[in-house]
């Protein structure tokens, strides 16, 4: 096998690895704050890519542009379900927490795939733009744009997601409600507001991912338990507490797929993430990057 193809397959881990990162911020930081699982967050993807598709094909809008609105309305479904569901959840201890929230998110997904089949069909969706199969040379290597276009927002949404937390009165109170909800709320912290607004955050950040995915792959209503998987497995491997480490977990299950690809065939690609998840909970429950007491 040839450099070329080494160094090429291994750049495309990287990329792919870095939607991976970007789907599963938004599960990390409701499950770092809240203590809760949502098994829906691949439907949130799943909507989210849909809402690009029909811009794009209704409206005509790029689908980054379309962001300003698959975000906001992504904000909005994630409120409604925090009020309608998740937040009754948050009054129990944090082991009865995880066992409900896995109830309601199973319930979710079921209700979700049964609405796309209804009403957007069965059929797999993709945004076909005019710049869909461009791509960058690169010392030699083909870099397509839409994928390196989830890089580059990959970095960007971090940096930003880092400023938001440590700079901004909202980012601090969900860091400390993280830390302990309840030093949060005799702080003065309104740690119900601060579940709602950080479970919006991360439906937002699920259709932002939804975006991508619609752009670089393909959509579909049954979609969503599989990047719900590929956002579970990038959390178990970073830990909890690091948005960078989430990212970048994203990336080394990215990289690992495609080595495995490479060393065993692509059959095997898909088995790399559930051997490293299994690994990872059995000699360091903390991740890779979580803190030793997550």
């Amino acid at each position: 096998m040839s450099t070329h193809i080494i160094a090429q397959s291994l750049l495309s881990g990287i990329l792919v690895g870095a939607l991976y990162g970007i789907a599963a911020l938004g599960l990390s930081l409701v499950f770092g704050v809240l203590k809760v699982l949502n098994i829906a967050h691949g439907e949130l993807i799943m909507l989210g890519g849909y809402a690009s598709f029909w811009a794009f094909n209704k409206a005509e809008v790029d689908p980054y542009v379309s962001l300003v609105i698959v975000v906001p309305l992504l904000f909005l479904v994630g409120t409604i379900l925090h009020f309608g569901l998740f937040a009754h959840i948050v009054r129990a201890n944090e082991e009865q927490r995880i066992k409900n929230s896995l109830l309601i998110g199973f319930g979710l997904t079921l209700i979700g795939q049964t609405l796309a089949i209804r009403y957007f069909e069965a059929d797999e969706r993709r945004i076909a733009t005019e710049y869909s199969t461009d791509a960058w040379e690169f010392i030699g290597l083909r870099l397509p744009l839409v994928r390196a276009s989830g890089l580059v927002i990959g970095i960007v949404l971090v940096i930003l997601l880092q400023l938001f937390m440590h700079r901004t009165y909202i980012g601090k109170a969900i860091r400390a409600t993280a830390e302990d909800w309840q030093t949060a709320s005799l702080s003065g912290i309104n740690v119900r507001l601060t579940y709602l607004i950080t479970f919006a955050l991360g439906s937002a950040l699920a259709g932002l991912a939804g975006m991508l995915v619609s752009v670089q792959y393909s959509i579909s209503p049954n979609i969503g338990l599989t990047w719900t998987l590929k956002a579970l497995i990038v959390v178990v491997l970073a830990g909890l507490g690091s948005m960078p480490g989430t990212f970048l977990a994203g990336v080394l299950l990215g990289l690992a797929e495609t080595s495995s690809a490479l060393a065993f065939g692509s059959q095997y690609r898909e088995m790399v993430g559930l051997v490293l998840f299994v690994i990872i909970l059995s000699i360091r429950s903390q991740g890779l990057f979580g803190e030793q007491n997550a």
